[in-house]
């Protein structure tokens, strides 16, 4: 097949182009280029493209023209305030994406969602496909799922020619998106060296999480691929983690907290720019749904092989060790000195765009 990818150098993109087999033609799109001479991007063709830059869809009809599938992964989803909006990447993005499938005549295009998109549902529930995608209050980047799901809607209406697939994975983790996460969570405060070494974690009773792993993820979109899949599909690793399991993964010992007070502090860590993230994530941490993966095990014949401990076990081991990929979204966490952290904690404010 000849296949587009965008977002094709992220967490996603990245495990993707190592799982699809040899043979096919692939184009990866990105606003920043990989090494291309570095597995696994040497095994694409490349296009620097901002998906969501005014004029966007014509340059896109024509690297869609002749695909059998396009699969959208371009989405920001933590960018620091010199990035482009985040709005203007996942909303109008999206938006150009679509219409240049339909102006190209793209048979499939499989978009990467997520299970952030459902509305709250009973805390240790797991929700099937047909739950509401209304989004969680207070949390940008649910929203932001939810209005893709939205767009999706609207889409096959006008064209119930294109075959859709909507991926609604949980959170998606790998040990070489360390510096991805270190950026999105981390900051001055804590280094990424010090995760996992034992230092108090506060977490609030009753927090639960999926977890799957990135190439988990990866061999679904191939199974949606090579079966010409269509429709909504939930991604998960069969296990839910509580609080107290996900402090002792994390290599630190659980102080129990109210939800309240890590919020509150949070937020004043964001507003300082003493750590990069906002308040919002707490929020859908707390009240994402569960994912039931029934139709992925049935209709797909998916079985994740990492169970959800190994693959946040990966992630703490890939902060600690500096792991990464040779690309600008998975380029390895920073090993800043005492004096260089100091030194950005006098740059008052928040360092990346609001997730409120």
């Amino acid at each position: 097949m000849r296949i587009v990818i965008t977002g094709a150098t992220g967490n996603v993109g990245t495990a993707l182009l190592a799982a699809l087999e040899p043979g096919h033609d692939v184009v990866g799109l990105a606003r920043r280029l990989p090494d291309t001479t570095a597995e696994p991007y040497r095994r694409a063709g490349w296009r620097a493209v901002d998906v969501g830059e005014r004029g966007a869809d014509r340059e896109l009809t024509e690297l869609f023209a002749g695909a059998d599938a396009v699969v959208h992964l371009a989405w920001a989803i933590s960018p620091v305030r010199g990035d482009p909006p985040m709005w203007r990447t996942n909303d109008h993005g999206t938006r150009h994406v679509l219409a240049a499938a339909a102006a190209a005549g793209v048979p499939h295009l499989v978009v990467a969602s997520s299970v952030a998109a459902y509305g709250p549902a009973p805390r240790w529930e797991k929700v099937a496909e047909d739950r509401p995608c209304t989004g969680i209050p207070g949390s940008a980047y649910s929203r932001g799922k939810a209005g893709l799901e939205t767009l999706l809607d609207r889409f096959e209406e006008r064209h119930p020619d294109v075959r859709v697939a909507r991926l609604r994975p949980c959170a998606i983790l790998h040990r070489r998106a360390a510096g991805e996460f270190a950026r999105w969570l981390l900051g001055p405060v804590l280094p990424a060296t010090a995760i996992g070494g034992r230092l108090p974690v506060p977490l609030w009773t009753g927090l639960r999480a999926q977890i799957v792993h990135t190439a988990d993820v990866a061999e679904a979109i191939r199974l949606v691929l090579d079966r010409g899949f269509t429709g909504p599909v939930n991604l998960a690793a069969p296990e839910v983690l509580d609080a107290d399991a996900l402090a002792a993964i994390l290599g630190g010992v659980r102080v129990p907290v109210p939800k309240p007070v890590v919020r509150a502090a949070s937020r004043a860590a964001w507003f300082t720019g003493a750590l990069p993230m906002h308040p919002g994530w707490l929020e859908l941490a707390d009240r994402a749904a569960l994912a039931d993966t029934t139709l992925a095990e049935t209709a797909l014949g998916w079985q994740p092989r990492y169970d959800a401990a190994s693959a946040l076990a990966e992630l703490v081991d890939g902060l600690r060790s500096g792991a990464g990929a040779a690309s600008t979204p998975l380029a390895p966490p920073r090993r800043d000195g005492v004096v260089s952290r100091l030194r950005s904690l006098t740059r008052v404010g928040p360092s990346h765009q609001s997730q409120a």
